[in-house]
């Protein structure tokens, strides 16, 4: 349920709601890295009729992965979900950058999650946890979502998380 209204009333109470978000980055500690450069061809962001696809993201601080390996090999679940709160924090900064401001997110629809893991690793939703709780602590229930966690073989530059979502965005163009 959006708080936007026709009549232009709801505004004021969008903007609120997300200088609180921006505000919660702050209490948390936390604050967006600069949006991640693609590599490839691909776009970090594509927006269409009021939805943002943000492209999946590594665990880049300062610009570079520095958590690597494979979950319950070399990385611990505490160290993966961390990883997979980068990922989060990085998917935002893109999709801040795609559609000017965070307070134009009107929910977070779907997290896609994928965890390089090790044989035998089956905590693959515990990882993601990590991730979807810091949404909902960002956004409160519009941050709560559908979501899969899925274990893989690898991942591109050795990262133990990667992440992607489904943004409803107000505005609702094509980026």
């Amino acid at each position: 349920m959006s708080s936007w209204r026709e009549d232009g009333r709801g505004s004021e109470r969008v903007s609120k709601v997300a200088m609180r978000v921006e505000q919660r980055l702050e209490e948390l500690g936390l604050s967006l890295p600069p949006p991640a450069e693609p590599s490839f061809q691909y776009v970090p962001v594509a927006v269409h009729a009021g939805v943002a696809y943000v492209s999946g993201q590594l665990p880049r601080e300062n610009g570079e992965v520095r958590i690597t390996g494979k979950v319950g090999e070399t990385v611990s679940t505490e160290a993966a979900q961390r990883a997979a709160r980068i990922c989060i924090l990085q998917g935002l900064s893109c999709l801040k950058a795609a559609i000017g401001s965070l307070d134009n997110v009107e929910r977070i629809l779907k997290v896609t999650g994928f965890v390089a893991s090790a044989p035998g690793f089956v905590q693959q939703p515990r990882v993601l946890d990590a991730a979807s709780n810091l949404l909902v602590e960002l956004f409160g229930e519009r941050g709560r979502h559908a979501r899969s966690a899925i274990g893989v073989f690898e991942l591109p530059r050795s990262a133990p998380v990667e992440s992607e979502m489904v943004v409803a965005v107000r505005g609702g163009g094509a980026a």
